[in-house]
């Protein structure tokens, strides 16, 4: 079942790729957890999600998706088989900051796993870089707009 929205990592202008490395040091057991509800909720579900416990807004722009639960009990919740997974059973306490933007895309800033660090320190920082990287995205889409009633005259 395909998603009404499209997550697409965003490249930041040093060429990296904040969420890839986020997902890249996670547990097979939380990749899965994060990619199922990436997967069967935010796709879905998309900015409607401000309603419920899985999206808060930040300002401007910026959310953060909440990752609370594995991926069988995403399964169970929103439908599909159960995703196979490899390693122990953790305590999923997932953060993923997104922007919602065009014809449907969520834009993937980045993230932390907030269970391995809860410290309000942390989590200030993380959205901090986060809003430094929309706050690129939004400077590249301001350049791409051609712009109206100049250039006359």
């Amino acid at each position: 079942m395909p998603g009404a929205w499209t997550p697409e990592p965003f490249e930041a202008d040093d060429g990296t790729i904040p969420f890839e490395r986020f997902v890249g040091n996670l547990s097979d057991f939380k990749f899965v957890a994060l990619d199922t509800a990436i997967d069967r909720v935010l796709s879905v579900r998309g900015i409607d999600l401000i309603r419920t416990e899985w999206l808060k807004a930040l300002g401007e722009g910026l959310h953060e998706f909440r990752v609370r639960h594995d991926a069988d009990e995403i399964a169970r919740m929103f439908g599909g088989e159960s995703p196979e997974v490899d390693g122990q059973p953790e305590k999923v306490l997932l953060r993923v900051f997104v922007h919602f933007c065009g014809q449907k895309v969520v834009l993937l800033l980045g993230g932390y796993d907030k269970g391995d660090d809860p410290k309000e320190r942390r989590q200030q920082r993380e959205i901090t870089e986060a809003r430094r990287l929309l706050g690129q995205f939004k400077q590249r889409q301001r350049h791409r707009r051609p712009r109206k009633g100049r250039g006359r005259g």
